[in-house]
């Protein structure tokens, strides 16, 4: 009998039910081969700096740096009782063998590793890689099971990072608390985030906003701008100036470009569109990814790969069949994806890109929650735009003289939408409440060099130079690298 430990009940239930394992217990299921259990998040945490001495008790200057000798763990109040059980499997006379089924990353591997070594389990273990809940990815990963050590490195770098965030939390926690007689909370992440809000509100708050126009001049669908002038009445006198007098084309730079495919989403680059798209929060965002990952329609969302292995061509063609099947007002008629764009198996590190499964085709899609439905369409999309041709345009730039004064104007003309026009579509069916990225205008009327118009029309604009904007929680998500957040499932 093999003993499979998942990290939440709702995962579990789903392994189960690949596995056969449909007898419910208490705090497992169990089958003819295997029993399946969960760990409710983080069972066992990190000794309080109590448990080790009497004097740490004590907030003093005198007893700080506090570095543990050996670390200690202790098992949560709220989870003691599935611990209690999960050991009890762990020492069953019939388990021959565990397999870790927690998620596929370094909190997942941790949550695993400290229950088994808490239970003082000896048995040996398998480790379950998978990224996606769909039965076959589940049934794949069951026959492609790998040893357990081979993901020590993991573990220990999950360890490290946990050491550090109690190293400095309660050193720095209680340096400071002493020395200014206040409770003042330091932590790993959160310090170096509040430093990052504290300087930008800084920022904010000693800017002095300064008023500057400009004149335009309109002329057969051009709106073509002077520089940015300080004085409303040298504005006014420009203006003025101009009224009833000619313009002339002095130059027009014309420029071929093409804009590739963006890529498939990581974990960050999805919270960070879904805020500015959709107005989620990085944590909406990852909670709706997780629930629609555990309902099998999405692939595992933790992950810092935009590309796709190169042996997923085929599932990959299965699954934008899939996702133009049942979002048809995204699909372009007639096109043909580029799979190979999206596959590298060399960018590719602990699981791929996040994209839908073909379980979607299952789902009644209309009765998703609003939130995860919109996360699953741009999901979707993202899938569609990165698989397309490329958008082509040629940029234009033209500089044209009036009165003396020098006044430019820039656009575009699309050659081939490509990608874009699944991204138009997108924003047509389900941007109602999102915000559509800025663009240069397109179809810049066709001018000369030489060209000249005659009695132009003159107008100025205010405006004012703007502050630094306030962060988002999704800033936060793009600077992890450098400031260690680390995101942590809920029990």
């Amino acid at each position: 009998m093999q003993l499979v430990i998942a990290e939440k009940p709702s995962v579990a239930r789903n392994i189960a039910k690949v596995l056969h394992a449909t007898n419910v217990k208490d705090g497992y299921l169990e089958g003819k081969e295997y029993l399946v259990s969960w760990c409710i998040g983080h069972l066992i945490e990190l000794a309080s700096a109590d448990q080790y001495r009497d004097d740490w008790k004590a907030w003093k200057y005198e007893t700080l740096p506090m570095i543990p000798e050996n670390w200690k763990y202790q098992i949560k109040e709220s989870t003691k009782g599935q611990f209690r059980v999960l050991k009890e499997l762990l020492h069953r006379a019939d388990i021959t063998e565990v397999i870790c089924a927690t998620d596929a990353g370094r909190e997942g591997e941790l949550i695993f590793r400290l229950v088994y070594n808490q239970a003082e389990c000896k048995l040996p273990f398998k480790r379950l890689w998978i990224s996606s809940m769909e039965e076959k990815a589940i049934l794949e990963g069951f026959q492609q099971l790998k040893d357990g050590h081979e993901y020590d490195d993991l573990y220990y770098s999950a360890v490290a990072r946990s050491e550090a965030d109690w190293l400095v939390g309660i050193n720095a926690t209680r340096l400071f608390t002493v020395l200014y007689h206040h409770r003042l909370i330091v932590g790993r992440v959160q310090t170096p985030t509040l430093a990052m809000l504290v300087e930008r509100e800084k920022s904010i708050e000693n800017f002095q906003k300064e008023k500057y126009y400009l004149v335009h001049l309109l002329m057969d669908g051009l709106d073509a701008v002077s520089s940015r002038i300080k004085e409303k009445s040298a504005a006014v006198q420009m203006m003025e100036d101009m009224k009833d007098e000619t313009a002339q084309i002095l130059s027009v730079k014309k420029e071929k470009k093409k804009v590739q495919p963006p890529k498939l989403y990581d974990l960050t680059t999805l919270q960070r569109e879904a805020n500015r798209l959709l107005g989620f929060t990085a944590q909406q965002t990852l909670d709706y990814t997780q629930s629609l990952y555990e309902k099998k329609l999405v692939t595992y969302p933790r992950t810092d790969s935009q590309y796709l292995t190169d042996d997923m061509e085929e599932n990959a063609l299965l699954v934008v069949g899939a996702v133009n099947s049942m979002f048809p007002e995204m699909s372009i008629k007639g096109s043909e994806p580029d799979i190979k764009r999206i596959l590298n198996s060399k960018k590719v590190s602990d699981h791929h890109a996040i994209i839908p499964t073909v379980e979607i085709t299952n789902m009644d899609l209309k009765a998703l929650p609003g939130g995860e439905k919109k996360i699953l369409m741009l999901i979707a999309s993202k899938l569609l735009c990165a698989s397309e041709q490329e958008y082509i345009y040629e940029s234009i730039k033209t500089e044209i003289s009036c009165h003396g004064e020098l006044f430019t104007a820039s656009g575009k003309n699309v050659l081939q939408y490509g990608w874009k026009e699944v991204e138009e579509r997108f924003f047509k069916s389900y941007g109602k409440n999102a915000e559509k990225p800025e663009e240069e205008e397109s179809d810049f009327p066709d001018i000369k060099i030489g060209q000249v118009f005659e009695c132009v029309v003159v107008k100025f604009s205010e405006h004012f130079t703007a502050p630094p904007k306030h962060y988002t929680d999704v800033i936060f998500c793009e600077r992890k690298e450098w400031i260690g957040i680390e995101e942590r499932s809920s029990a």
